[in-house]
C-alpha cells in the first residue's frame, strides 16, 4: 500500500460488472464502448449519486463502489438493474452486494469485505443480483424486491463460509404477486398504515400519528390478533404504497388504512379494511366527534376492525382498553408532540420538557409519566444527560407513579419497568412486570425487546436473544439500531465472540452516536485477540464520549461486568 492515510471502516460495497464483456468487444468494439460510457452518463453514475454511493475505481467491464448504508446500496443496484431492462439493448450487468469492514487507502478500499462483493458479482446472472446475508437481514422489507436464498456455494478465495441470497425483481406497481418474504402467523394478522394527515396543516402531522399508534396500542390488546408494531409500518410514511405488497413485506392478511382531519375543535377519521392478497376492501367507515371525545373515536375504529377481521371477538375484548387516561385534551396535545419528538427525532431533553408539560396539567396522566421515564432512560443511557443524578430521581419518580396507577396498560408497565431495573431496582420484580405485559399485549414489539435487554443485565442471554428476535418479528421493517444490541450484547456476555461481531457492526452502523455498542465491541475484540480492531474501536468511542469505562452496576452478575470491564481495559492498554 502506499503512505496515504489509511483508515478502516464498515461500508456497503457494490461491486458490478458487464456479463459477457468479451463476447460484446469481439463483436463490436467501438460500438460497445460508446454505450458503456452513455450508460454511465445518463444512468449509473445519476443512481449511484443518489443513493449516497462513491464509485471508488472502474475497469474495463466493472466498477466497484461503497455506500454508508446496505439499503441505500441495494435499491440503487435494484433501480439500476430495472432502469436496463427498460432500456433494452445486448449489455447487462451482474451486481453483488456485501457489508463488511474495510481499509481505505488514498481512495482505493481493500479488505475481506471487498473480496466477497467481487465473488458475488460472479455468482449473479446476467441482469441480477446477489447479495450476502449481513446484507440481507438489514434490507428484507425496505427494498422493493424479494430475495432467494440459494444456499453457501463456495467462493473462490474466501475461506469462510457465506450464505448467499439472489434478488427477485418484481416490478413495484406492476406485479401482481410479488414473493412473500414472511410467512403468514397463525392467527389474524394486521398491519395499521399511517393515516393521511387532511387538516391542511403540516404541523397536525404528529396529531395523525398519534392517532395511529392509539389504534395500533388497543388493537394490540386483542391477544387473538398479530399486530405489527409501528415501527415498522410507519417506514411507509408519505409513501404511495401497494397493500398486496405491505402484506407480502410484513407478512399480514390485512392491512388498515385511512385519514385524519382535524379543525375547528372537530376530528373526522376514516379507516378502510383491506385483505392484503386479494386487495379486496373488507370495510369501511367514518366517524365523527369533538377532539373531547377522542378516545371513544379510537375505540370505535379499532373495535370495528376487530369485528370485520375475527367475527367472533366481542367487541368488549377491545373495550377492556378504554379505560381513559386523561381528560385533559391539552394534555393529550402535549404528550402527542413530546412522545412524537422521541420517536422520530431522539430528542428527549426536548421531549421530556413537553411531557413534564402534560403531567403538569394532569399529574395521573399514566402514558406520560411512562414517556418521561423513558426520556429519562435514553439520556442517562445515551450518556446525554447534563445532570445524571438529577435525571435519574426524576426518571424514579415517573416510574413509580406510572406503576401505580398503570393498571393493566403493557405499555406503562414495560417503559416503568425498564427504567426501575436500569437504575438498580430488584431485577426479578421487574421481569415479572414485563412477563405480565407480554401476557396481557403479545404483540408489543418495544415490550419484547425491553424484555430482551432486561434479560441481558440479569444474565439470561439466550432468553434475550430469543426475545429480542420475537421483537424483530413483530417490527420487521426496524430490525437493526437498539434490537441488533441486544442479540450482540446477550452473544457477548455468553462468550459467543464470533456471533457478537456482526450484530454489534449494525448496531453501530445504525446508532453511530451510542457509545455502548463501542465499548462491548472493543472488549468483544479483545478478547479475540483481535486487538488492532479493538484499538480501533476505542479510537471512535473517543469521537462519541470522552468516557471509556461505563458504569457496569446495571449487570447483576459480577462475572457479567467483570468480562466486559477486562476486555475494555485491554482494548485501551492498547492505544495508551
Amino acid at each position: 500500500m502506499s503512505g496515504g492515510r489509511v483508515e478502516r471502516r464498515l461500508a456497503a460495497i457494490l461491486a458490478a460488472d458487464v456479463a459477457g464483456y468479451s463476447r460484446l468487444m469481439g463483436d463490436d468494439e467501438e460500438g460497445t464502448l460508446a454505450a458503456l460510457k452513455a450508460i454511465r452518463r445518463e444512468l449509473a453514475d445519476p443512481k449511484f449519486a443518489e443513493h449516497r454511493g462513491r464509485v471508488v475505481k472502474t475497469t474495463g467491464d466493472g466498477l466497484l463502489a461503497e455506500f454508508p448504508s446496505v439499503v441505500d446500496a441495494v435499491r440503487c443496484a435494484v433501480e439500476v438493474q430495472r432502469a436496463m431492462v427498460e432500456r433494452g439493448g445486448p449489455i447487462q450487468f451482474r451486481i453483488g452486494v456485501n457489508l463488511g469492514d474495510i481499509i481505505v487507502d488514498d481512495g482505493d478500499i481493500f479488505g475481506d469485505g471487498v473480496n466477497i462483493a467481487a465473488r458475488l458479482e460472479g455468482l449473479a446472472e446476467p441482469g441480477g443480483i446477489c447479495i450476502s446475508a449481513r446484507v440481507h437481514e438489514d434490507v428484507v422489507g425496505k427494498v422493493d424486491a424479494a430475495f432467494k436464498d440459494i444456499g453457501e456455494p463456495e467462493l473462490k478465495n474466501i475461506g469462510r463460509p457465506v450464505r448467499v441470497y439472489c434478488a427477485v425483481l418484481v416490478e413495484s406497481t406492476k406485479a401482481s404477486t410479488p414473493v412473500s418474504a414472511l410467512a403468514l402467523p397463525d392467527k389474524p394478522s394486521i398491519a395499521v398504515l399511517p393515516f393521511q394527515n387532511m387538516s391542511g396543516d403540516p404541523e397536525q402531522e404528529y396529531f395523525a400519528d398519534g392517532m395511529v399508534e392509539e389504534i395500533i396500542t388497543a388493537l394490540s390488546r386483542i391477544r387473538w390478533l398479530f399486530v405489527i408494531a409501528r415501527n415498522s409500518t410507519f417506514t411507509y410514511k408519505g409513501q404511495a404504497v401497494d397493500v398486496k405488497r405491505v402484506g407480502h413485506e410484513l407478512g399480514v392478511r390485512y392491512v388498515l388504512e385511512g385519514s385524519v382531519r382535524k379543525g375547528g375543535g372537530r376530528v373526522r377519521i376514516t379507516a378502510q379494511l383491506i385483505e392484503a392478497e386479494t386487495g379486496a376492501h373488507l370495510w369501511a367507515d367514518r366517524f365523527d366527534g369533538s377532539l373531547d371525545d377522542v378516545f371513544e373515536l379510537q375505540d370505535q375504529v379499532a373495535t370495528s376492525v376487530a369485528g370485520v377481521i375475527e367475527p367472533t371477538l366481542h367487541a368488549a375484548e377491545a373495550a377492556r382498553s378504554a379505560r381513559r387516561p386523561t381528560t385533559d385534551p391539552t394534555a393529550y396535545d402535549l404528550y402527542l408532540r413530546g412522545s412524537a419528538l422521541a420517536w422520530s427525532n431522539n430528542q428527549f431533553s426536548d421531549a421530556l420538557l413537553l411531557l413534564e408539560q402534560a403531567i403538569a396539567r394532569d399529574p395521573a396522566y399514566g402514558p406520560a409519566l411512562a414517556w418521561a421515564a423513558t426520556c429519562c432512560f435514553r439520556l442517562l443511557l445515551m450518556e446525554q444527560s447534563h445532570d445524571r443524578e438529577a435525571d435519574r430521581s426524576k426518571g424514579v419518580g415517573f416510574a413509580k407513579r406510572a406503576l401505580e396507577i398503570a393498571g393493566n396498560d403493557p405499555a406503562i408497565m414495560v417503559n416503568a419497568a425498564h427504567f426501575l431495573a436500569f437504575v438498580g431496582e430488584d431485577i426479578g420484580t421487574m421481569l415479572t412486570l414485563i412477563d405480565r405485559a407480554l401476557t396481557l399485549n403479545p404483540s408489543f414489539a418495544c415490550g419484547w425487546h425491553a424484555s430482551g435487554a432486561m434479560r441481558v443485565w440479569a444474565g439470561h442471554h439466550d432468553i434475550a436473544v430469543e426475545h429480542a428476535e420475537t421483537a424483530m418479528r413483530l417490527s420487521p421493517r426496524d430490525r437493526v439500531g437498539p434490537t441488533y444490541s441486544v442479540i450482540g450484547n446477550a452473544h457477548f456476555f455468553a462468550q459467543r465472540f464470533e456471533e457478537a461481531v456482526p450484530r454489534l457492526l449494525l448496531t453501530i452502523q445504525e446508532l453511530p452516536n451510542a457509545p455502548t455498542s463501542y465499548r462491548v465491541l472493543a472488549a468483544c475484540y479483545a478478547h479475540m485477540g483481535r486487538l488492532d480492531e479493538a484499538r480501533e474501536m476505542v479510537v471512535r468511542l473517543r469521537t462519541v464520549t470522552p468516557v471509556l469505562l461505563p458504569n457496569t452496576d446495571y449487570l447483576r452478575r459480577p462475572e457479567d461486568r467483570e468480562l466486559w470491564l477486562s476486555g475494555l481495559r485491554l482494548a485501551i492498554d492498547e492505544i495508551e
